[in-house]
């Protein structure tokens, strides 16, 4: 006969065999679980490290291109400040000595101005008189041109505004409307500048 309790027995052991794979198996699971978690922390954790250093490299990039930027910005502010005070200096010295060329040339005509006039004390002769006044004139006419004086023409000219002053109008039918009949003032300029107008006298028509 077969023993009733045997069975349950057994019963009871394969519950107790399941009960303990079923502990063990969640013990691994538990083990396995922590072990990922620990990895996932780690990785967390050098994923961390990894992005401050990266920060770390990407924030002394910006601070070398910027320190590079304010040198630059400082040593052109420095040239820029150099410069403006030489081009000053020399505005001051332009505006203080810009005719000591020509003058030292006009001390030559000077020079001969006062040798003209020694020589012409004991001089009855006029025409000895109007040779050392040509003379002179002459001297002193061509340094002013090589100043850069230039003489505006006029007689002859289409009266030009620009380089002309007409102080009288003369009508006629000689000379076309607007000529300059006659010049009555010498005009200059200096290049493009015009340092006085020649003043005129312009035929108009009858």
């Amino acid at each position: 006969m077969k023993n009733p309790f045997k069975g349950t027995n057994e019963d009871i052991k394969d519950e107790n065999i399941s009960e303990n794979d079923s502990k063990i198996d969640e013990g691994v699971d538990e083990e396995v679980k922590a072990d990922e978690e620990k990895l996932a922390a780690e990785n967390s954790e050098a994923e961390l490290k990894e992005n401050l250093e990266g920060n770390n490299e990407q924030k002394n990039s910006l601070q070398e291109k910027y320190d590079t930027l304010n040198n630059q910005y400082i040593r052109l502010a420095a040239d820029f400040d150099n410069y403006r005070k030489r081009h000053e200096q020399e505005r001051e010295a332009l505006l203080k000595y810009g005719a000591e060329n020509t003058l030292k040339k006009m001390i030559e005509v000077l020079d001969n101005f006062e040798r003209g006039r020694k020589a012409i004390e004991t001089v009855e002769d006029c025409e000895k008189v109007k040779e050392c006044y040509n003379l002179a004139y002459k001297n002193f006419t061509d340094v002013l041109t090589k100043a850069g004086l230039e003489t505006i023409k006029a007689e002859g000219e289409q009266f030009d505004p620009n380089f002309h002053e007409a102080v009288m109008q003369t009508p006629t039918s000689e000379k076309p409307e607007h000529t300059i009949i006659a010049e009555l003032q010498k005009g200059y300029k200096l290049g493009d500048k015009v340092l006085r107008p020649t003043l005129v006298n312009v035929a108009v028509a009858e």
